[in-house]
C-alpha cells in the first residue's frame, strides 16, 4: 500500500531524466502512471522499469508544442487508467546559448515546450481533476533563472519563469476546486547535464562546487520523492510554492 493508491498521474517527458525519476517515484507510492514523451522506445522502458516492481504504467506518444496531441494525451490518459489526479509538466524543448546567437525560432520553441505547453495541459487536465474532487499538478522551473550569471541561460530562464508565473495563477483560481499546484526547481543528473559534465569536467567542478550539497541531485531519490511528497494528501494546504531542489545553491525571493 501507498500514499498514492488509487490515483492516476500524467508525467511528460518521462521517457529519461527526471520526468522517469518523478515517475518511478510515483508509481513506487502506488500511483498508475502515464508516461509520454516522443521517443517509443524510452516510454516502454521506463513502463517496464514500473511494472517489474508491480507499478502500473502505460506509455503514451506526445508532442508538447502540439495542442491536439496535448489534448489526445490526456483524453487517453483518463480513458485508460480511469481518471487524472496528478499532472506533472516537465517536457521541455529548448535553446540553451546567448542571447544574440538565439534565433526567433530558438525562441519560441522553449515557450512553446514550457510554458505554453504547461499552460495547454493544465486547461486539459483542470475538468477531469475538479471532476475528482481535486488533485494535484506540480510545474517544473529552474534555478538557472536566479543564477548570478544568466549567460547562456536567458531564453531558457524567460521560459521558466513564465511558467512559475502561470503556477501562481493556477494556485490562486483553482484553489477553491481543491486543485493544489506547485513548482519545482531541480539540478539533477539528467542525461543532457551528464553529456555536459563528461564534455566540460573542469567546469563541471566547479559548478558543483557552488552547491553546498556538493553534488548533483539524484533524479529520483533528490527530485522524485520531493515531487511525490508534495502530492501526498497530507500536504492539502500546500500550494502555490516554488521548491527549490538544487542542494541548496539558488536563492528564490
Amino acid at each position: 500500500m501507498g500514499a498514492l493508491d488509487k490515483q492516476v498521474a500524467l508525467v511528460t517527458g518521462a521517457g529519461q531524466g527526471v520526468g522517469r525519476g518523478i515517475a518511478i517515484a510515483l508509481a513506487k507510492e502506488g500511483a498508475a502512471v502515464a508516461i509520454t514523451g516522443k521517443t517509443q522506445s524510452k516510454l516502454d522502458a521506463v513502463c517496464a522499469e514500473i511494472k517489474a516492481f508491480g507499478g502500473k504504467a502505460v506509455p503514451i506518444l506526445c508532442n508538447v508544442r502540439d495542442l491536439a496531441d496535448i489534448e489526445r494525451t490526456v483524453e487517453d490518459t483518463v480513458k485508460t487508467l480511469g481518471g487524472l489526479d496528478i499532472l506533472v509538466n516537465n517536457a521541455y524543448e529548448g535553446y540553451f546559448g546567448k542571447l544574440l546567437d538565439a534565433s526567433d525560432e530558438d525562441f519560441q520553441r522553449g515557450f512553446f515546450s514550457g510554458p505554453i505547453a504547461t499552460f495547454r495541459f493544465m486547461k486539459a487536465a483542470y475538468p477531469h481533476l475538479k471532476k475528482r474532487g481535486g488533485g494535484n499538478i506540480v510545474n517544473l522551473a529552474t534555478a538557472a533563472e536566479v543564477r548570478w550569471d544568466m549567460t547562456t541561460y536567458g531564453p531558457y530562464g524567460a521560459a521558466k519563469a513564465g511558467v512559475r508565473v502561470l503556477t501562481r495563477a493556477a494556485a490562486c483560481e483553482w484553489g477553491p476546486d481543491n486543485i493544489r499546484v506547485n513548482t519545482v526547481a531541480p539540478h539533477a543528473n539528467s542525461p543532457a547535464l551528464d553529456a555536459w559534465t563528461k564534455n566540460n569536467p573542469a567546469e563541471a567542478a566547479e559548478f558543483v562546487k557552488t552547491i553546498p550539497a556538493q553534488r548533483i541531485g539524484d533524479c529520483e531519490l533528490d527530485i522524485g520523492r520531493v515531487v511525490a511528497m508534495i502530492v501526498r494528501p497530507e500536504f492539502s494546504y500546500f500550494s502555490g510554492a516554488t521548491v527549490p531542489l538544487d542542494g541548496g545553491q539558488a536563492r528564490f525571493s
